[in-house]
Parts: C-alpha cells; sequence; structure tokens
C-alpha cells in the first residue's frame, strides 16, 4: 500500500508570487511583461500537457525517447538509494522512466501549483507503492530548502522540459548557482535543454496549429481578469510566438489588436495598437554553451545524450 503524500508547503507567506504585483510591475514597464510561472494554475497546467502532445512541439517526446535510451546509465551514474527530486514537476511522465530504473529511496516533487502537484504526485504514490513520495509546493526559481532527509543520499535533481530556457542566461547562471548551493557534495542534476536548430521548426512548435500555444498564452490574460479588479478583455489580444535569432531565444507575447486603457486594482495602462505583453522567453543553447554555463555555476559534467538529429540534450551534471 502507498505511503501518505509527505506534503511541504513552502511558499513564502500570502504574498509570495504575488499575482497582483507582479502585473502591476510589468504593466507598468516601457516593455510590458508578465512572469512566464503565473501561466501555471491547474488550468494553466493542463494546456501545458496538452500542448506537449501537438505533433509540432517535438521537445516533450525528444527527452522522453533520450530518457528511455539512457534511464540505466543514469541509474549508474546517481547510484544505489539516491533521492530523487523533480523541479517542476508537472505531470510527472517523465520521471516515470527514471523512477523504474533507478528505483530511489524516495522521491519529491516541486511546482508552484499546488493542486496540480497534488494530483500528479498522488497518481505516483498510487503506481509506486513501494515509493516513499514527497510533494513541496514551493517556486523553485527562488531559493529554496530541501525537506529533511532529502540533503542526504546523494540526491539527484531532475529539471526536464529545458524550462532552463525560461530564464534569460545571467537569471539561469544565478539559479543554477543557487541549485549547486541546495544540493550537497556529491548530489547531481539532470537537465534537459533544447537546443539550437532551424528556425522553421522552432516556430512551429510555438505555433501550433490547434491553437494550443495560443490558449496557454491567453489564459494569462484570463486569470488576471477573473483574479483582479480589472475590466481588461482578453479577446482584444493575440498571440505571437517568434524566434529572436540575436538573442538565441522564442518569445511569446500577447498582442493588443486596438489602441485601448485597462484598469488593474485602480492603475491605468495604455496599450497601443500592436503593442505586447512579453509572457515568455525560451532560450535555446549549444551543448557545449550549456556545459560551459553549468561549469561557471560549479557543476562538472559528467554525461550527455542527445537525439539523432540534434533537437534536444539531457546533460549529468556533478555538485563539486
Amino acid at each position: 500500500m502507498a505511503l501518505a503524500i509527505r506534503f511541504h508547503d513552502q511558499r513564502q507567506g500570502p504574498h509570495e508570487s504575488s499575482l497582483r504585483n507582479e502585473v502591476l510591475a510589468g504593466f507598468s514597464a516601457e516593455q510590458k511583461w508578465l512572469s512566464p510561472k503565473f501561466f501555471y494554475d491547474q488550468r494553466g497546467s493542463e494546456l501545458f500537457e496538452r500542448i506537449c502532445e501537438q505533433p509540432e512541439y517535438y521537445p516533450t517526446r525528444t527527452e522522453e525517447a533520450i530518457l528511455a535510451r539512457a534511464a540505466q546509465d543514469i541509474a549508474t551514474l546517481a547510484g544505489r538509494d539516491a533521492n530523487l527530486v523533480e523541479l517542476g514537476s508537472g505531470a510527472s511522465q517523465k520521471v516515470r522512466l527514471l523512477l523504474e530504473a533507478m528505483h530511489p529511496a524516495s522521491y519529491l516533487g516541486i511546482d508552484i501549483s499546488k493542486d496540480f502537484l497534488l494530483t500528479s504526485t498522488h497518481r505516483l504514490a498510487t503506481d509506486y507503492p513501494w515509493l516513499e513520495v514527497h510533494a513541496a509546493c514551493a517556486d523553485f526559481s527562488k531559493t529554496m530548502q530541501l525537506p529533511k532527509g532529502f540533503d542526504g543520499r546523494h540526491p539527484l535533481a531532475f529539471f526536464p522540459g529545458s524550462s532552463i530556457g525560461n530564464f534569460t542566461p545571467p537569471q539561469a547562471l544565478a539559479f543554477l548557482t543557487n541549485l549547486h548551493g541546495l544540493l550537497p557534495p556529491g548530489g547531481a542534476l539532470l537537465i534537459g535543454v533544447d537546443l539550437v536548430k532551424n528556425k522553421a521548426v522552432l516556430e512551429a512548435a510555438y505555433n501550433d496549429k490547434a491553437g494550443v500555444t495560443a490558449e496557454f498564452n491567453l489564459h494569462l490574460l484570463e486569470r488576471i481578469h477573473d483574479e483582479l479588479d480589472c475590466d481588461l478583455d482578453p479577446q482584444s489580444f493575440s498571440h505571437h510566438a517568434f524566434f529572436n535569432e540575436c538573442e538565441s531565444r522564442i518569445e511569446m507575447h500577447l498582442v493588443s489588436q486596438t489602441s485601448q486603457d485597462v484598469t488593474i486594482e485602480g492603475q491605468r495602462f495604455h496599450f497601443a495598437a500592436g503593442e505586447s505583453l512579453h509572457t515568455e522567453n525560451s532560450y535555446k543553447y549549444t551543448a557545449a554553451g550549456f556545459c560551459e554555463l553549468a561549469t561557471h555555476a560549479g557543476f562538472r559534467p559528467v554525461a550527455l545524450w542527445t537525439d539523432p538529429a540534434a533537437l534536444f540534450s539531457v546533460h549529468f551534471l556533478r555538485r563539486e
């Protein structure tokens, strides 16, 4: 019989990750912006899982194929009785490949969306009755601590999906440096990193024909409309995603279709026709470039796997 989920709430109070505070700050900037972490409430997490099923969206299936081939090698590198820590656990599909290969001492899923986190970890506890399952609701982009017991047994942190690409390179370095401090010596990081490739392939992945990514992007405005005191109309904006070659990143924007004023929490903001709200970056790396970044953060690259078409990479990094 599966152990009950051990839940750790690491949110830092009612104002942490405040949608209101970040909307007011982001909408006041010259280039209006909003953090992509606000995509991931229950509805947004469900939409992202649908994105992963779209034929144009290669990262999920490609990373899963790499992990399936490399799982036994990863288990050997992680060592016996490792604790497995998944950052941004989502639906926890890819981690099943690692659970079955590693048979870890325990599993910790970390996600900002509490409801989605509890659903996915309860499913894992049911499907793997031998596994001690923990769930931590936290914003892992900020400084956090591993729950008691997870700092031993040379933990392996798993950060799939190339979510590292949501950070600018300086932010990615800071995140990896914080993660280096979180892990004890001998711990390790297994991370998925999307690679630079043909522009048409990249742009198709973020503009699927079914319009799921557009719905996912617009969901940010629906959250603002539903959760804040405002007169914003989500239908007056449209999804726009493109590859910025100079910055080596996909950019996602929500573009105002008209000249309009919106009032949010008593503050008024103007959008010119065609003006955008910048909602997400997804940086693309070369394998060598990412290894260099990880080295600067204090990690030692140990192993690298990629697919035959070199679309995606998975890195095993040792915490020195």
